[in-house]
């Protein structure tokens, strides 16, 4: 009997406990609803209820405020405000919830009283610092959080604990260097904050701001030696702008200081060649090649890396001479010997032909060496068709017609969907082009308009168009047939026999409407040839004859690039880009040009 009148209290009890509950969230469900639909003062009456009924759950209490303050009830705001802070005097929030109520009246003296008050009697309490911190920073009183954040460092333990949110503030308030100093002494809190500060770094810092923070990370190198942090930040500055060399040397650095594999520097050459920087990269490739040695891991890719640098260097640049392709057919050579010619050395075979087929003029090396590579087991498939494409292009140049278009069609046959099968089906109705089967080309040609790649897409469109045009223009197919033979040649390196037919064109057909495209295969005749002031002078005819013609952007674009990239002229290449993307502002080259004429002048990018 006692023990079921225990159990019935329970329940009792139990019951009312459930009731009050089930009641108190009612009640906030239903304060919530008001505040969001903007019955404030029936909010108010609410959370009031329910703080009073609770004494001491600040987000009741809070709420309540906010809702007076929203009805600018500020006489029973300050009542209620003065009523907790006499309760409970200790109570940061308090002062700060008094400072809006201030502020809400156009009070500023006595707002920054009560936030003053409230940041004073912090005394490097992690909870209060936490709670004022993000409170003003969430009001938008960023100098009240950065005096809060600040505070801590008053206390040892603290020191960079709160380095992430100030770095915050002083970035909302423009302080940059303030902004720098927090953010990196962060990263002595946390190494994996690493990311997100670049990212802002990225996003806030202009060319100014990056020399400053170089010139922060020296200093830090030099008063903590032993933090690794900042030398890999200084590196990443160089990096994001350009300064590979100095990338590359800070690299080597740490790689020696902390007896490393070579891995950093092999990134830094890496991120250096493909960013068409070549001297930088063959001096980072060459440093594991040479210092770290076959032991490393990066030793076989470094090699194969400082070749490919070093013939793009050779090949883009144009600057190169005979000793320089006789010292570079060497490299090929002593790599290939050493690791010899097997389906792991494809890609340096690849390149190895297309050195000899394109500036050693030794199409028959080049032919057999990629018929060797063409005969290896296991050789990965997309390899071995980029194989058969360059191996039906030296075929062409040979002039050897038929073994070119089945090794094309093989290719499109194996990757009908794909890339490369594109760019075979491309090259194949081009070779249609240049033997003067213009309608099976052109049908093709307008298949390829719709081809995933844009360049190929690109391509495709413009010489249908150029087909087309041509074609509707005359009764005989005589001058087309005569300049896609020419084109031919020109691929074929025959320049003198594509000289004569070009002229042919000019005297049998004077004034046809092929002479803009006369002279733009001049200008690339004397391109090839490195005649840069005779190239120069057929683009100029082009712009100053044909304005209008679809040659004119292809001529401005290129002679811009020349006077960049090879005869180093950057008043006259900016003079080109400015010209292109101006009066040519549909062209495809309208885009890059613009991107290159702003990098050529300094612009932020």
């Amino acid at each position: 009997m006692l023990i079921s009148m225990k159990l019935s209290r329970l329940l009792f009890v139990t019951f009312i406990i459930l009731s009050v509950i089930v009641v108190q969230a009612q009640d906030s469900k239903l304060a919530n609803a008001y505040f969001r639909n903007g019955e404030y003062e029936k909010a108010a009456e609410v959370y009031k209820r329910m703080f009073d009924k609770t004494g001491k759950n600040d987000y009741y209490f809070e709420r309540y405020i906010a809702s007076l303050l929203e009805v600018e009830n500020f006489e029973e705001a300050e009542d209620a405000i003065k009523g907790q802070i006499k309760k409970r005097p200790k109570e940061m929030q308090l002062y700060i919830q008094y400072g809006v109520l201030y502020d809400k009246q156009f009070m500023p003296g006595k707002s920054k009283q009560m936030y003053q008050k409230a940041i004073s009697n912090i005394n490097g309490n992690v909870h209060m610092i936490n709670k004022l911190g993000s409170s003003f920073a969430r009001s938008g009183n960023y100098d009240l959080a950065i005096q809060v954040y600040e505070s801590s460092k008053e206390v040892p333990e603290l020191q960079y604990n709160y380095s992430y949110q100030l770095a915050d503030m002083y970035r909302r308030t423009g302080k940059v260097s303030k902004m720098q100093d927090e953010f990196l002494n962060s990263l002595i809190k946390s190494e994996k904050r690493m990311k997100s500060v670049k990212t802002i770094f990225q996003r806030e810092l202009d060319k100014e701001g990056y020399t400053m923070l170089q010139t922060k990370l020296y200093e830090r190198m030099t008063e903590q030696p032993e933090m690794e942090i900042f030398p890999e930040m200084l590196m990443w500055t160089f990096i994001t702008q350009k300064q590979y060399d100095k990338a590359l040397r800070q690299a080597r650095a740490l790689d020696r200081q902390f007896e490393e594999n070579g891995g950093r520097v092999f990134d830094i050459a890496e991120i250096a060649l493909d960013d068409n920087y070549y001297d930088t990269a063959i001096k980072g490739f060459e440093y594991i090649t040479t210092k770290k040695g076959i032991n490393t891991s990066y030793y076989l890719e470094a090699k194969r890396g400082l070749l490919k640098a070093k013939r793009f260097k050779i090949t883009k640049d144009y600057s190169y001479t005979q000793e320089d392709l006789l010292a570079l057919e060497a490299e090929y050579i002593l790599f290939l010997a050493e690791y010899g010619r097997n389906s792991q050395t494809v890609l340096l075979m690849q390149e190895y032909a297309e050195l000899q087929a394109l500036y050693m003029n030794d199409i028959d090396e080049a032919i057999e060496v990629l018929e060797e590579l063409i005969g290896f087991a296991g050789v990965e498939k997309y390899a071995l068709n980029q194989s058969k494409i360059n191996l039906a292009d030296y075929k062409l140049i040979q002039g050897d017609i038929w073994e070119s278009t089945l090794l094309y069609s093989q290719v499109d046959k194996e990757f009908k969907e794909a890339s490369i099968g594109e760019e075979a089906r491309y090259r194949n109705a081009k070779l249609s082009y240049y033997i003067g089967d213009f309608e099976w080309a052109q049908e093709q040609f307008d298949i390829l308009k719709r081809a995933t790649s844009k360049l190929i897409s690109n391509d495709a469109i413009d010489k249908a168009v150029f087909i087309m045009d041509n074609m509707a223009l005359d009764t005989t197919d005589a001058p087309l047939k005569m300049y896609s033979g020419s084109e031919l040649l020109i691929f074929q390196n025959r320049f003198e026999e594509a000289q004569t037919k070009l002229d042919s064109i000019t005297t049998i057909y004077p004034e046809h409407s092929l002479e803009d495209d006369v002279f733009y295969s001049k200008a690339q005749i004397h391109m090839k040839k490195r005649e840069y002031q005779d190239a120069i002078g057929f683009y100029e005819k082009i712009i100053e004859k044909f304005p209008e013609e679809i040659r004119a952007d292809n001529a401005l674009f290129e002679m811009a690039q020349l006077f960049e990239l090879i005869l180093e002229d950057k008043v006259k290449a900016l003079e080109l880009y400015e010209k292109l993307f101006l009066e040519y502002s549909g062209s495809t080259f309208a885009v890059e040009a613009r991107k290159r004429f702003r990098i050529l002048r300094g612009d932020e990018i």
